[in-house]
């Protein structure tokens, strides 16, 4: 994370080195003025020497703090951009085994404390430790035995603030996963916040958060706990030794050992061995709380991205394919499924040995009962789950040795959720070409019914839609979807469920729609409302991840007993 800010770190490191250098000056300077004090020499020349190392010393430390900021931030920001760019790439299948609420702390909350650790830490330590050797060798020309006393009285602080330092790290990660723990719970709460104040929850769902909250409170007064133990022996250490030196050094001035003006050398450079010896503490402290927040930063950056070339190992060792669409009388089906297999990876078995084709231009549907696996078979299609067995072909081609991004830019999807993003109508639209016309999206909106939601507002194609397209109406969230996927114009539109929440005047107007899109594009629809699928080419009959039939409207009414009670219970027969 350091290495692209080298540059800022190394001019950092020698304005750290020339501070260092001009704090150690001083007091040798401050000796020489008492000493020149004691003989009656003028004492002007060396009050200027320290007042111009003094004003030099504040200027490189204003410019050494002013780069570590800067990198410290840019650190930051570089975290950020490649664990969002991380976070974005994931398999679907991480999604579902974790929290959004704590993806977003770790983005947040865990790459803020990053920033401590570079402004507290990195190059203040160097510059700290030249300090602090300076002044032992310092210390040591002026008086070995005064020395040795303060060596001894330091390390025991020293020692005792290191041994609780080191188990910041653990407490301190433990404490983030508690931030993101209540973070989910509050991402949790606001995303239901309708249902949750319709229930009656809502004291219930505070509760929970404030429950979270208390864990995240108990985790930091941990850590609070024992970074507490630091200071306390640093100063313990640092007063032991400032009045051990003043009672021998006393002592030896009294005997004439030393001269009065080297004891105040030596005191002078007590304080400067006691300041960076504290910030070293500090420092390492602050990079143990950093290091618990890395570790739970590079969890998520060692997950393995989902690949947009080729997602698997080429099913054919040595070949090279072109993604293709079948040419005009091809035999060849656009998509078809062979044999294909699923099941969760605790044991949940979601589809058998399914297997059908689409053709290009024709509309396929995919009827059944709730949890037949017909949502799961537009997923696999789309490459959100690896196949457990079985092979998936796109015109002839096993789709693991097509690149997965020009894959999908072959196709169109619709979840049954129809999600809408934060913004405007505009931003939603764009969303999958950003290159689109005003025209054209004026065009997308006509064909789904929504050209009098843009054209009730003076703002147009700008109205904003609010989070997750709450100031819209479900059957508006569902149009404005699938507008947005017939703009990217793909040869094969997958749509989950897409009448679920229209009326009947603008399901008729949707089932129009379709049908001219499905002049130039395969469609292949997942549909609970028969009366949407009637004419399609073809329907295939899930049942408990099986294929049970396939047909057309009237063969299956022939064929397919449980296709023919579903169409009796919607009163189609």
């Amino acid at each position: 994370m350091l290495r692209p800010h080298r540059r800022a770190l190394v001019g950092a490191a020698v304005l750290s080195l020339v501070s260092a250098a001009a704090a150690l000056a001083q007091p040798a300077l401050v000796g020489r003025v008492v000493g020149a004090v004691g003989s009656g020499r003028t004492v002007l020349p060396g009050i200027g020497a320290l007042v111009v190392v003094l004003v030099a010393a504040a200027v490189l430390g204003a410019g050494q703090q002013y780069l570590l900021q800067r990198t410290a931030e840019g650190i930051v920001l570089t975290t950020r951009r490649t664990l969002t760019d991380r976070l974005l790439r994931l398999p679907v299948a991480e999604y579902d085994r974790r929290r959004t609420g704590d993806l977003m702390s770790r983005v947040g909350s865990d790459t803020t404390l990053l920033r401590a650790t570079v402004t507290s830490g990195v190059i203040e330590v160097g510059g700290s430790l030249v300090v602090g050797i300076g002044a032992l060798v310092a210390m040591a020309l002026v008086d070995v035995w005064l020395l040795l006393v303060t060596v001894a009285s330091v390390s025991v602080g020293v020692t005792t603030a290191v041994l609780a330092a080191r188990r910041v790290r653990g407490l301190a990660r433990l404490a983030q996963e508690q931030v993101g723990a209540m973070s989910a719970a509050v991402e949790r709460a606001l995303s239901a916040v309708r249902t949750i104040r319709a229930s009656g929850a809502t004291g219930r769902e505070v509760a929970v958060v404030g429950t979270r909250a208390e864990r995240t409170f108990d985790a930091g007064v941990q850590v609070a706990r024992l970074q507490a133990l630091v200071s306390p022996a640093g100063s313990i250490a640092v007063q032991g030794a400032f009045l051990a030196v003043l009672g021998l050094g006393g002592y030896r001035v009294a005997t004439g050992s030393i001269a009065v003006a080297d004891l105040v050398s030596f005191i002078l450079y007590l304080f400067l061995l006691v300041m960076p010896l504290g910030q070293v503490i500090r420092a390492y402290t602050e990079l143990q709380t950093g290091l618990g927040a890395l570790a739970r930063v590079q969890e998520v950056l060692a997950l393995e991205p989902e690949r947009d070339d080729v997602p698997e190992a080429p099913h054919r060792p040595g070949t090279t394919t072109v993604l293709r669409l079948p040419a005009a009388g091809d035999p060849t089906p656009l998509l078809e499924l062979d044999g294909v297999d699923f099941g969760y990876p605790d044991g949940t078995q979601v589809l058998h040995g399914v297997s059908f084709a689409v053709s290009a231009g024709t509309r396929t549907a995919l009827v059944g009962p709730s949890g037949a696996g017909k949502s799961t078979v537009l997923a696999l299609v789309e490459g959100f789950y690896p196949l457990s067995g079985g092979v998936l072909r796109w015109a002839g081609t096993d789709v693991r040795e097509l690149p997965r991004a020009a894959l999908r830019a072959r196709l169109g999807y619709v979840e049954q959720e129809a999600p809408v993003l934060a913004g405007t109508v505009r931003d939603n639209l764009l969303l999958a070409a950003p290159d689109v016309g005003d025209d054209r999206l004026w065009a997308a909106l006509a064909d789904v019914g929504l050209t009098e939601l843009v054209q009730r507002s003076a703002r147009g194609l700008d109205v904003p839609v609010g989070d997750d397209g709450v100031l819209l109406s479900g059957g508006e969230r569902q149009r404005l979807a699938i507008a947005r996927s017939l703009l990217a114009r793909p040869a094969l539109l997958l749509l989950d469920e897409p009448t679920a929440s229209l009326d009947a005047r603008n399901e008729g107007l949707l089932r129009r729609t379709l049908t001219t899109a499905a002049a130039d594009r395969a469609l292949l629809v997942v549909a609970h409302r028969l009366s949407t699928v009637l004419d399609s080419d073809q329907i295939v009959v899930l049942d408990g991840g099986w294929v049970t039939a396939v047909g057309t409207h009237p063969e299956l009414l022939e064929t397919s007993p449980l296709y023919r009670e579903l169409a009796t219970a919607q009163l189609l027969v």
